[in-house]
Formats: structure tokens, C-alpha cells, sequence
């Protein structure tokens, strides 16, 4: 039987538009005003936003397995959560120990995610390693379906130097592949946390001041001399700053193409925060760190500009009881990360289209078109447009309710958005064509399948 939605808005890829959508089998087969009920279940969407289901750029699930530190969310439990806030697809970082293979690591990102996962999934590669061996892996990657990277200009156990970033940048592009950074200048951020220290403060205060705008600012810069000098695209993950969303938007009036990525937490949360009383500040520990207001309202700016290309999560949840808690005598013991990937989509509604900051159509190409065309998806993925996977969000703009750690299905004993009050809920998802959320409600789990990725679809 085919499933119907009528009477609802369509944020289409040309803008929003007015009509009925049916889905046959896993994909949509039709758009257009009244379309016959005949054999279809039918979803009356009326007064309601229709997107293609969202796509989270950046998840962490399952990470530091087995250690101390290990985040609260597995795989299982971290789509169970992106599925019931509206996403469909996420976007996981497979990362090889030292001195292994890729190939091993994509081994080990399947054997986690493949059968737990309650939303579809892919994976970019982690690369910390680089040499002749793992350079004609990067063939082996794409024929996998592999075919975004990352690579860290800060902490000591992951980042690169800047000349092994050039050759990863060039061997990716050729690829028809592209690399996202970690933009932190890590010499830096190691002096600040000294400096810190030995100013006598060891608590969660001390995160932000220990790299500050600039630490973001100058690797942003230096990633994107980078990637001029070996003369392909890449992307910045997680941009938190005004001075690093100025060095992209510079580096495009040269004429780079740049792609951007930020994160809810730096247009929602502010480094205030930090300065909870009981050490609540811990909770909001994450890298890059929560910055001031003016940064929030460049952001927010830039997104509506459309110089914000996409907007992940960097989704990484430890748990504060115990596990942020290792951090008490010294911050830069504090597990960075914070939980998101179930909120997302309601925050930006909230926060950007109920507050007038952005349109509806933005906040479809920020969450679903443009992180299909970037990761190679578009137009299986991210478009609601005949022939398209029938992965879609049904989003109820009448109605919200208040976000608790209490009613989350985020397997992490807090939100970073406690008490916020949405003005929005996720009403129904379909996921291949097939109810998966239903009037708020989870109802098919563990139905996720892994995307086997094409190359990017650059259109800067």
C-alpha cells in the first residue's frame, strides 16, 4: 500500500511548495496537487512542514569504547535518539588506532552500527597516520562508499602537520573526495591550558580561556592556505567564532571553494555557562568551547546569508555523573563533548525559524540538501523530488513542549538544553518509506541500512 501525505507543506529544493507527496515502495513517486486517495494510507499534513529526513554531518557514538571516558551513546541507543528527533541519516567518525589500517577501522564502525542503527548511516574516516599504504587505501574507501575525511590540527594523539594535510587534501581530491578539519591550533590550546593552570584555575571557567577566538581563527586560516596550495574544496567542521566564519567567508571572495559546518550549541548556548555554580559548568565542556553572544549573532547571520553550509551536531555524550566528574580537580580532564543529535532539528526551528532568524527552506538546505550534495547522497538523499528515498520529517510548527534529560531518548543523564521551550514538534517519520515515527512516537527501530556514498557535488 502506498502512504499519502496531503495537505501539507513541501520544503521542496526550489522552495516551499503546496501540494500532496506519495510514496511507493522505499521511494517517492508523486508530487503534486490532489493526488487520488485510492490504496494509499493516507497522513493528513495539514498546517504541518514537510522536509526530506535530516541529515546530522557529525555524530561520535560509541567512542573511547571500553575506557573510563567512553561516551554514553552507542549505536543503538544514539539513532534510536537522531530517528526521534527527526533524522534519518547520520554521519559517524570511523577513527584506525595508531599504526592501523582504514580498512580496519570501517570494519569496526560496521561491526557497531550495522543491525543496532535505528536511522541510515555512513561514515568519514578518521586520518591520523600517513604513508604510502594508507594513501592507496583511499581507492579501497571509495569503492566502500567512503568518501569524506577528517583530519585535527589540535591534540597530540590526532593531529597532523601541515604538510601531511596538503598531501591528504590533494590524494582525497583526486578521490573526488573531501576533508573537514578540526580548526584549533593545538600548540596553542596546550600553552593555554598551561597558562591556566598555572594561574591557579582548575575549573570548568578555565575551558574557554584556554583557547580562545583566535586558537579557532588562525588554524581556520591556515586550513584554508592548506587547501588553496593543494587546490581542492574542503570543509570546516564545528565553526564556533565570528573571526573563523570571517577567514571562510575571505577565503570565498578570493574565490575558494570553502564549505562550513557549525553546530546548534554555538547559536543556542553561550560561554556563561561556564561559570555554573557545583561544577554544572562540566556539562557544557566541549571543543571548540561555547563562545560570546556577538559570536551567536554573526552565526546566526552568516546562516541566513547562506555562508553556513550545514549544520551538524558533533553529537558526543558523556555522562556527567562519573565521567565528566573525572575532570573536578583539573578541566582539561573533562571529557569534551555534549549530546544533541535528538534535539537538533526542533532547536533550529525554535531558535532560527519560530524567532524570524532564518526560513524553513534555509534550515531544509542547512539539515538536509547541502549535506547531501556535500557528502555524495544528493538526490537519494536530502530532497523531497520524484525518485528520491522517501526518508521524510514531518514537523508540526503548532505545537512543542519543554526539553528534559527526563524525556530524552538520549541514553546521557543530562541535556545542554534543559527547560528550553520548543515551538515545535517532530510529528512523523518515514524512513525508506516506512513509518518509523509516528505522532511523536517511536515505532520502528533498528531499520537502519549504511549509505554507500558517492563523490561530493560541489556548488559553490
Amino acid at each position: 500500500m502506498s502512504i499519502l501525505i496531503k495537505n501539507g507543506t513541501l520544503l521542496c529544493p526550489q522552495g516551499p511548495v503546496q501540494a500532496d507527496l506519495r510514496v511507493e515502495g522505499e521511494k517517492i513517486a508523486a508530487i503534486g496537487p490532489a493526488l487520488p486517495e485510492a490504496d494509499c494510507q493516507v497522513t493528513d499534513a495539514a498546517g504541518k512542514l514537510v522536509f526530506p529526513g535530516f541529515i546530522d554531518t557529525h555524530t561520535h557514538f560509541e567512542m573511547n569504547k571500553g575506557k573510563p571516558n567512553e561516551t554514553a551513546d552507542n549505536w543503538a541507543t544514539g539513532t534510536l535518539a537522531a530517528l526521534a528527533g527527526g533524522t534519518t541519516t547520520v554521519l559517524d567518525f570511523a577513527e584506525p588506532e595508531r599504526g592501523c589500517s582504514l580498512e580496519s577501522a570501517l570494519e569496526t564502525w560496521h561491526s557497531r552500527a550495522d543491525g543496532n542503527a535505528s536511522c541510515h548511516y555512513g561514515f568519514h574516516m578518521t586520518i591520523k597516520d600517513w604513508n604510502p599504504q594508507i594513501k592507496a587505501e583511499l581507492k579501497e574507501m571509495t569503492a566502500a562508499g567512503v568518501t569524506s575525511y577528517k583530519v585535527y590540527l589540535a591534540y597530540d594523539n590526532l593531529k597532523v602537520s601541515d604538510g601531511v594535510a596538503y598531501e591528504v587534501i590533494q590524494a582525497v581530491g583526486e578521490e573526488g573526495g573531501i576533508v573537514g578539519c578540526h580548526c584549533e591550533n593545538g600548540d596553542l590550546v596546550t600553552a593555554g591550558i598551561a597558562a591556566r593552570k598555572a594561574a591557579g584555575d582548575f575549573s570548568p571557567a578555565a575551558h574557554p580561556l584556554s583557547r580562545p577566538d583566535g586558537v579557532e581563527a588562525e588554524a581556520i586560516h591556515r586550513w584554508l592556505c592548506i587547501a588553496e596550495q593543494a587546490g581542492f574544496p574542503v570543509n570546516v567542521v564545528h565553526i564556533s567564532t565570528r573571526r573563523g566564519m570571517e577567514a571562510v567567508e575571505s577565503a570565498r571572495r578570493r574565490g575558494q571553494k570553502v564549505y562550513a559546518e557549525s553546530c546548534p550549541q554555538y547559536f543556542l548556548l553561550d560561554d556563561s555557562l561556564y561559570s555554573l555554580p557545583d561544577f554544572e559548568g562540566a556539562k557544557f565542556v566541549l571543543s571548540p568551547p561555547l563562545r560570546k553572544k556577538g559570536d551567536q549573532d554573526f552565526l546566526w547571520e552568516a546562516l541566513s546569508k547562506g555562508e553556513v553550509d550545514t549544520i551538524g551536531t558533533d553529537h558526543c555524550s558523556f555522562n556527567f555523573k562519573g565521567v565528566k566528574e573525572l575532570g573536578r580537580e583539573d578541566f582539561s580532564q573533562i571529557p569534551n563533548g555534549i549530546p544533541g543529535t535528538e534535539h537538533r532539528p526542533v532547536l533550529m526551528y525554535t531558535a532560527g525559524v519560530a524567532a524570524g532568524k532564518i526560513t524553513a527552506h534555509q534550515m531544509m538546505k542547512a539539515l538536509a540538501e547541502n549535506p547531501a550534495r556535500l557528502f555524495g547522497m544528493y538526490p537519494q538523499k536530502g530532497a523531497l523530488v520524484v525518485g528520491s528515498d522517501a526518508d521524510i520529517t514531518i514537523i508540526d510548527p503548532h505545537d512543542g513542549g519543554v526539553l528534559t534529560a527526563a524525556a530524552q531518548h538520549q541514553n546521557v543523564d543530562y541535556t545542554p538544553y534543559e527547560g528550553m521551550e520548543m515551538k515545535c514538534r517532530v510529528d512523523t517519520v518515514l524512513l525508506s518509506g516506512e513509518p518509523a515515527v509516528s505522532r511523536g512516537q517511536v515505532v520502528k527501530t533498528k531499520q537502519g541500512r549504511y549509505v554507500h556514498r558517492g563523490p561530493s557535488r560541489f556548488w559553490r
